[in-house]
């Protein structure tokens, strides 16, 4: 089972900032007893490896989302780099990238010394809605193709997938249930959905058997981020966490 510690942390804020001087306002009115954090492209492009390691040093476990996908070597040495210069907890890959970039990602690290983060696949971003699919020529909609490639994920070796909370459901009669699930894309009833096509509430995410709730502006934007992150760990806090 997932510890005491790991349900107090089922909350990833997403740090969706462009500067280093808002990102440490924020996280001056955060505990990192209570929540880890998530660091994407924009932030990352903009502060650089430096500001991950501030992050750490402040006591915040880290999701690095860059969603790597590229050629299986170059993924795994991202993925080293990761782990062995940033210390990341978790970070995350293109599903779409193929078995051999999954099976890389998932090998980068074989006789490492150091602390292996999870490594999991992107399948369907949850700015995407079927129409949106469609377009790019995937057929059976978002769930059939969240599943898909979930499987895919599974079978390369990865620790788990990002999906939308809808799809949460079925990926866990599919698969096994100390595969994680992080899910976007939670809001509560009264939050903007903003970008984000495909949202649920957090207690609703968590019983249908998600493991890590991202969190974004409805955390970040908040008057008091921390009464806000509160709210989010008391609507999780009542369902048991999933077997790791």
């Amino acid at each position: 089972m997932l510890v005491n510690e790991e349900n107090r942390k089922r909350i990833i804020v997403a740090l969706d900032f462009a500067t280093e001087k808002e990102v440490l306002r924020l996280l001056d009115r955060l505990d990192p007893d209570n929540c880890r954090v998530k660091i994407g492209k924009e932030l990352f492009t903009s502060c650089g490896p430096t500001l991950v390691k501030k992050v750490g040093k402040r006591g915040f476990e880290i999701f690095l989302d860059l969603k790597f996908h590229d050629i299986p070597n170059t993924v795994a040495g991202a993925v080293r780099a990761a782990a062995l210069e940033l210390g990341v907890w978790m970070l995350n890959v293109h599903a779409s990238g193929g078995k051999a970039m999954l099976e890389a990602a998932a090998g980068a690290l074989a006789g490492a010394d150091c602390r292996r983060p999870h490594i999991i696949g992107v399948t369907v971003l949850t700015s995407l809605n079927d129409r949106d699919l469609s377009q790019l020529g995937v057929q059976g909609g978002s769930r059939e193709q969240v599943v898909r490639l979930a499987r895919l994920c599974l079978e390369s070796h990865l620790g788990g997938v990002v999906c939308s909370a809808g799809e949460v459901a079925a990926l866990r009669k599919e698969l096994p249930r100390e595969f994680l699930l992080v899910t976007p894309g939670i809001r509560r009833p009264g939050d903007a959905r903003g970008d984000q096509k495909r949202v649920m509430g957090p207690a609703e995410a968590v019983a249908a058997g998600a493991d890590y709730l991202v969190v974004g502006r409805p955390i970040t934007r908040a008057e008091d981020p921390q009464a806000a992150l509160s709210e989010f760990v008391s609507a999780v806090s009542g369902n048991p966490p999933n077997p790791y």
